[in-house]
C-alpha cells in the first residue's frame, strides 16, 4: 500500500487533512484546468479549484504545470485564481447510512443537497456523504484485551430493519490489542474503539473510514465462483448465466432494452446489496429508478427494495468529467459491502458514456488518440474496472466470503459491436448478453439474441444445477441450445421451399423452437407470475417442452406423421405455463410423467 493511502487510512474516522499547497491557474479548457507551481503535486491528488473550491483531480504533471480534471462546471474560473492541493487521492467516506440514498459521482448526497440548497446543485458545495448528526447504536462483538487486525469485524450497527452493517478494522491496521471499545450510540465522527500495539501509538477507530476510489480494497484470497446469480430472467438463468462474483456486459443499440434489463436485474437478482450507477445516461432513466424502487417490495424481506440499494447518479446533464469518477465511486462502495460478507451486484449504465468522458479528457490533454479517438489506455482502464469483481475470502475474522458481480451496459453507436468500447469489454467480461433491436421491435423481452450471446460460466454452474435442481437439467439446456441453432439453419430453407416441404423431424424442430422462444425465453414484466421465475420452475418448463419433443421425435421415427403426433392439450399447457404460479408446480410434474409414459 502506498504512503499516500496509509496517510489517508490513518485518519479513518476524521476528514483527511494534510498541509496544503497552493498554485495559480494559468489556463482553463472546459473541465481541464492548468495550475502552475502546485508544490509537491502528485498524480491523483485532489485539489480545490477557484474561489468556490471546485473539486478537481491531478491527471497530468508537466514541469511546473499540473493538469486538473475538474468534476464541476468551470464557468466563472479565471487565470490567476488559486488551486489548493489537498494532497490526498480522490476518496469516499464509507460507513452506516449509505443504503437507501442517492449520490452524485463524487458521493455527495443529492437528497441532502436538495434539502439545504434546492433542486439545483451549487458549484463547490461540499457535504459529507454520511449523516454526521445521526447517532448509530454500535453493538461490539469484541472486548478489551482481544487481539485485532486489519479487516476484523469489531461489531455491528443495525442500519436497516433487516441488514446489519459490519464495522471493520481499517485495512492498514497493524495487529494490536483493544484498549477500549464502546457500547451504545455513536456519531460516525466519534471514537468508537482504541487499539494499542508495542510498535505504534494508540490508534482511534470510528464507525466510518475513508478509501481511495481508484484502489481496489484488499482481500485474503480470490475464489472460483460457482453459484449462479439468480435473476428470475429465464434466458439469463438458463442459457447465459452469470455467477456471484462474475462479470457480464450488455451491449445493444438505442431502444433495445439495456436499461430495462439492468432495472429488472436490480429488482430481482438474489444479491444482498445493489449498487446502481447511472453514468451519463438520460436523467429520466434515473428518475424511473427513484420512482419505482421505493414502491417495490424486496422478495426477501417484504420491505422497500431501496433499503438495500445505493444509487450513484451522474446523468447526461451533469459534468462530463465526473462520469469517470462515478464508476470508481460505485465499485468502491460495492467492495466495502462485499468485505462484510455480502453478495453485491453492481449495475453500470453505461460504460460507453464513461469511455466518452475518457476520450474528451484525453483530447484536452492532447494525448495520442487510439482507435476512434479513444485514449490508447482504454482497454486497461476497462479491464481494471471489471477485474475488481470476484468471489473472495474477506480480510480479517470471522471468516467470511463476499462476492461482487459487475454488470455493465454498453451503448455502441448504431449498435456496432465492433467499436472499441464493446470489443475491449468483451475481452474481460465473461458473459455477453447481445441485445437485438429487431427482437425489441417485436416486443420480445428480454431482447437478448440467443444465437449471438454466450456465457463462460455454464460449466461453473453445472454442479450447482445438478445438485440443487436436477441431474438432467444441464442435459436439457444443451438440447435447448441445439434446437435453437437448428432452427436458424432451417429458417433459411423454409424461406425457399415452405413449411410443408420440410421433413416431419424438421417441422418438429421448428415447432419446438417456437415453444422455447415464445413460451420460455419471452417474459412479461407486468405479469405477477411471469416477471420472475425460480430455477425450479424454469427446469420444469423446459422439461415439459423437451420431453414433448423427444416423445414426438420417437413417434415420428416409427412412422407417425408430424401432424398425427401432435397433442393439443400439451400445446395449450405450454402456451399457458409461464403464467402458472410458483406454488402450483405440481401440475408440471404430473404432465411430465404423463408425457414420459407415452400417454399423450
Amino acid at each position: 500500500m502506498d504512503k499516500k493511502t496509509k496517510n489517508l487510512n490513518s485518519t479513518s474516522g476524521q476528514s483527511p487533512s494534510n498541509q496544503k499547497t497552493t498554485g495559480v491557474i494559468v489556463k482553463i479548457a472546459g473541465p481541464l484546468v492548468v495550475a502552475q507551481d502546485l508544490i509537491e503535486a502528485k498524480l491523483g491528488d485532489i485539489c480545490r479549484v477557484g474561489p468556490l473550491g471546485l473539486i478537481g483531480e491531478i491527471v497530468k504533471i508537466e514541469g511546473s504545470l499540473s493538469y486538473l480534471q475538474v468534476y464541476e462546471d468551470t464557468a466563472g474560473l479565471a487565470p490567476g485564481d488559486q488551486a489548493i492541493n489537498e494532497k490526498i487521492p480522490l476518496s469516499v467516506e464509507l460507513g452506516p447510512g449509505l443504503l437507501g440514498n442517492i449520490f452524485d459521482g463524487t458521493l455527495r448526497p443529492l437528497d441532502e443537497i436538495a434539502k439545504q440548497k434546492g433542486i439545483y446543485i451549487p458549484k463547490g458545495i461540499n457535504i459529507s456523504s454520511l449523516n454526521h448528526q445521526k447517532k448509530w447504536q454500535f453493538d461490539p462483538i469484541l472486548k478489551v484485551g482481544d487481539k485485532v487486525k486489519a479487516g476484523d469485524i469489531l461489531g455491528y450497527v443495525q442500519e436497516t430493519d433487516f441488514l446489519k452493517h459490519a464495522i471493520m478494522a481499517p485495512s492498514d491496521l497493524v495487529e494490536g490489542e483493544i484498549s477500549w471499545i464502546g457500547n451504545g450510540f455513536f456519531l460516525v465522527t466519534e471514537i468508537m474503539a482504541k487499539v494499542k500495539s508495542s510498535s505504534i501509538p494508540e490508534r482511534d477507530l470510528f464507525l466510518r473510514q475513508f478509501w481511495p476510489v481508484r484502489l481496489g480494497r484488499p482481500i485474503k484470497q480470490k475464489l472460483v465462483p460457482e453459484i449462479p446469480l439468480i435473476t428470475g430472467q429465464r434466458i439469463i438463468d438458463a442459457l447465459f448465466p452469470v455467477v456471484k462474483g462474475g462479470t457480464a456486459s450488455v451491449p445493444g443499440p438505442f431502444g433495445s432494452g439495456k436499461t430495462v434489463i439492468q432495472h429488472a436485474l436490480a429488482k430481482w437478482a438474489d444479491a444482498d446489496i445493489i449498487v446502481f450507477v447511472g453514468c451519463g445516461e438520460r436523467g429520466n432513466e434515473m428518475t424511473d429508478v427513484l420512482q419505482e424502487f421505493p414502491e417495490l417490495k424486496d422478495p426477501k424481506t417484504g420491505r422497500a427494495l431501496l433499503e438495500r440499494t445505493v444509487l450513484i447518479a451522474n446523468t447526461s446533464n451533469m459534468p462530463v468529467a465526473a462520469r469517470e469518477a462515478s464508476i470508481y465511486t460505485g465499485i468502491t462502495i460495492a467492495e466495502y459491502f462485499r468485505d462484510m460478507g455480502f453478495s453485491v451486484a453492481l449495475m453500470a449504465d453505461s460504460t460507453s458514456r464513461w469511455a466518452e468522458a475518457l476520450r474528451e479528457m484525453g483530447s484536452r490533454l492532447e494525448e495520442m488518440p487510439g482507435e476512434e479517438g479513444y485514449p490508447a489506455y482504454l482497454g486497461s482502464r476497462i479491464a481494471s474496472f471489471y477485474e475488481r469483481a470476484g468471489l473472495v475470502q474477506c480480510l480479517g475474522s470471522p471468516d467470511r466470503q463476499g462476492s461482487l458481480t459487475v454488470i455493465g451496459a454498453v451503448s455502441p453507436p448504431g449498435g456496432d459491436l465492433s467499436e472499441p468500447v464493446t470489443q475491449n469489454t468483451l475481452r474481460v467480461s465473461k458473459v455477453f448478453w447481445a441485445l437485438d433491436d429487431k427482437l425489441a421491435a417485436k416486443r420480445h423481452f428480454p431482447a437478448i439474441n440467443w444465437l449471438k450471446s454466450y456465457s463462460l460460466y455454464n460449466e461453473n454452474t453445472e454442479h450447482y444445477l445438478t445438485a440443487k435442481i436436477s441431474p438432467e437439467y444441464p442435459i436439457i439446456l444443451k438440447k435447448v441450445m441445439a434446437i435453437l441453432s437448428d432452427e436458424e439453419r432451417l429458417l433459411e430453407i423454409l424461406r425457399l421451399v415452405g413449411f410443408e416441404s420440410l421433413s416431419d423431424n424438421e417441422q418438429l424442430v421448428l415447432e419446438t423452437a417456437e415453444f422455447i422462444r415464445e413460451d420460455f425465453l419471452m417474459q412479461n414484466a407486468f405479469d405477477e407470475n411471469d416477471r420472475y421465475t425460480s430455477l425450479k420452475k424454469q427446469y420444469l418448463m423446459l422439461s415439459v417442452i423437451i420431453n414433448y419433443h423427444l416423445v414426438r421425435a420417437e413417434q415420428i421415427s416409427k412412422g407417425t406423421t408430424f401432424a398425427q403426433c401432435a397433442n393439443n392439450e400439451v400445446k395449450e399447457f405450454i402456451k399457458k405455463m409461464r403464467f402458472i404460479p410458483e406454488d402450483s408446480l405440481v401440475t408440471f410434474q404430473k404432465l411430465i410423467k404423463t408425457i414420459q409414459n407415452n400417454k399423450i
